[in-house]
């Protein structure tokens, strides 16, 4: 490759620097085959999510974070931590702080952060609501008093106790419904998170999951949110990239407004700080670190490079919680 010529003058200043193909020259903001990615613009923040850490109660193969017992590849989030955060989200307008793991409840001053948190706005909380949630009810009880509501989706893969159990372990399906039906009886919101399959009928699915539900005398209205296979984090599935061409499948502003990175943001420690990431699926990929403020981050394009954007693209799948 050739090497650019500086003058004499300044040759013993600056070092040559290659001159990269285009196609080389920069993955963040184009393909492999150098075609320009497909990049959404922030609109405003509507929703802040806060990664509570990787570390889980349950350990499944298929975990979009890699989480399990004791895991640290994102560590654990203290209240002192999120403080600055959720005023500065609360100036700047957002509706919703919503909070994701690993299991949150493993993280010891989770439910703290959740106590501070709905003071100033809605929550939204996925968790798999078993050993961890069930054991600190006496904790969570008391949240009801908030001034704003909690919302939890809960982790509740097929309407089959083996098959659920096979990867998040024996007894997990039981202990998920147990937690389901204490946390309504309560008077809290639940959903339900669970997965697809290919050529499923969504309707036979769900109703697979109501049928049981009215054996646990758990209301049958519970909304579901499904969700593809998004695989383990560093991994590649071999998606399609996104390029300009192809987000002017979305025009329009509205049209654009179901992916996750114009109206969210993350909250992830590394190591000793808290940056702010782009979503919640792209956490292991430094380059969505997009700064250590709200108010810079929502000044970043952010380029669809990720394998999971397709799914954004492709299905309109969100992490939010249904309307």
């Amino acid at each position: 490759m050739p090497l650019v010529d500086l003058p004499k003058q300044d040759a013993k200043r600056i070092p040559a620097v290659e001159v990269l193909e285009p196609r080389a020259r920069d993955s963040w903001t184009h393909t492999r085959d150098g075609d320009p990615r497909g990049y959404i613009e922030a609109d405003k923040l509507r929703e802040l999510w806060i990664h509570t850490g990787t570390a889980c109660n349950l350990a499944c193969p298929f975990c979009l974070e890699g989480s399990h017992p004791g895991d640290g590849r994102i560590p654990g989030m203290k209240l002192s931590d999120v403080k600055p955060f959720i005023h500065e989200a609360v100036e700047m307008g957002v509706e919703q702080f919503s909070f994701t793991g690993g299991e949150p409840f493993v993280i010891r001053d989770f439910v703290n952060i959740l106590d501070y948190a709905s003071q100033h706005r809605p929550c939204f909380v996925l968790t798999n609501a078993t050993d961890p949630l069930l054991k600190r009810r006496h904790q969570v009880l008391p949240l009801l008093d908030n001034p704003y509501s909690i919302h939890f989706r809960v982790s509740l893969d097929f309407p089959d106790a083996a098959r659920h159990d096979k990867d998040r372990g024996d007894g997990s399906f039981e202990l998920a419904l147990e937690g389901i039906a204490w946390l309504v009886e309560q008077g809290f919101k639940v959903s339900i998170a669970r997965q697809t399959d290919p050529g499923e009928n969504p309707e036979d699915v769900e109703n697979a999951f109501r049928a049981i539900f009215r054996d646990r005398g758990i209301p049958e209205t519970l909304a579901f949110t499904a969700f593809p296979d998004l695989g383990t984090p560093g991994t590649d599935d071999g998606s399609p990239e996104i390029t300009e061409t192809c987000m002017e499948k979305y025009p329009t502003k509205e049209s654009r407004s179901h992916f996750m990175c114009t109206y969210t943001r993350m909250l992830v420690k590394k190591d000793d700080r808290v940056r702010v990431y782009a979503c919640t699926l792209v956490d292991d990929d430094p380059q969505y670190d997009l700064g250590g403020t709200l108010a810079e981050s929502m000044d970043e394009r952010i380029m669809l490079r990720h394998h999971r954007c397709f799914a954004c693209y492709r299905f309109g799948a969100s992490c939010s919680a249904p309307g």
